[in-house]
């Protein structure tokens, strides 16, 4: 479902098939909010989930921290969520922040 208004350019989250996400466009601090209520919804039902960032375009620390949510939000509930293709500018920001281990890929 596509998000974004004229100032911030649009998010997609997408179903791929079979438990599997694509995520593209902006990940960041105009559409972290959105993002966040998005996959939680549509991870919430399914034990393992698979998200490709590969059409990533623009993120910040905003981005980590709804993956970050994301994954924490899976453990708890007893799922795996589990993140491909991550973008450069989202592994730097990871390692910065100390948290890069927490992204690993599968």
């Amino acid at each position: 479902m596509a998000r974004g208004d004229a100032a911030a350019p649009a998010w997609q989250l997408t179903a791929a098939g079979d438990a599997r996400y694509e995520l593209s466009g902006c990940a960041g601090f105009s559409t972290a909010r959105a993002l966040l209520l998005e996959g939680k919804r549509l991870f919430a039902s399914q034990p393992s989930v698979v998200v490709d960032l590969g059409g990533v375009t623009a993120t910040d620390s905003a981005g980590l921290a709804v993956l970050l949510c994301w994954l924490a939000e899976a453990r708890q509930g007893g799922r795996l969520l589990t993140l491909h293709n991550l973008p450069a500018a989202l592994r730097a920001i990871a390692r910065i922040s100390d948290v890069e281990a927490m992204l690993t890929e599968a």
